[in-house]
């Protein structure tokens, strides 16, 4: 994604610093040899087959490309390096995003699970799990207390390698837990 959006920025600002204003300068002398053709006393359209054998004799004598110059105005190229300025200033910003989101992780060390934005749970405090966006996303929370208030925790598979082993070992915890408390339960009765 970084280097189709800086490849764009790259494209707008060559136009803009670049392929525009020499067009531009082409499109004044088109129209010098265009004026040169109306003094003579032939009016003449942009189209025209005189014009353009006369376009192309002047292009091949400077060294320029045959083919027609289209008008590029002040504005139209301003536009284009203004362009080019904000693609670029947002592929860096996206470039730092993801530098930033490489440097995150999700550790799990002994029954410590340290999450992404440095919270550290111990995997037993997580009292259930939520799947909703496991499928098409990879992102499943482990739902812990804190302080009297549910707090979850981010295991995103997608982003950090590993999620998916901590999640089937807090979901193992879970489970055993809930079929301790139904034994117990049992034997009470």
């Amino acid at each position: 994604m970084f280097c189709m959006i800086f490849g764009i920025a790259a494209w707008f600002m060559s136009d803009g610093y670049y392929f525009w204003p020499n067009e531009a300068q082409r499109y004044v002398e088109f129209s010098q040899v265009r004026d040169e053709l109306e003094a003579a006393g032939k009016p003449v359209e942009d189209d025209s087959q005189e014009l353009r054998v006369a376009w192309e004799r002047y292009a091949r004598e400077v060294g320029y490309s045959a083919k027609k110059p289209k008008e590029r105005t002040d504005a139209s190229i301003q536009e284009q390096r203004v362009i080019g300025w904000v693609m670029i200033v947002g592929s860096l910003g996206f470039l730092g995003w993801i530098a930033w989101n490489h440097k995150l992780t999700i550790e799990a060390h002994g029954e410590m699970i340290t999450g992404a934005s440095g919270q550290k749970v111990e995997i037993d405090r997580i009292v259930a799990t939520d799947r909703k966006k496991r499928k098409n996303k990879g992102i499943a929370n482990g739902i812990y207390q804190e302080g009297g208030k549910e707090k979850r925790l981010c295991l995103d598979d997608h982003k950090f390698a590993g999620c998916e082993a901590i999640l089937l070992e807090a979901e193992a915890r879970i489970k055993a837990r809930s079929d301790e408390t139904e034994e117990s339960d049992t034997e009470e009765s």
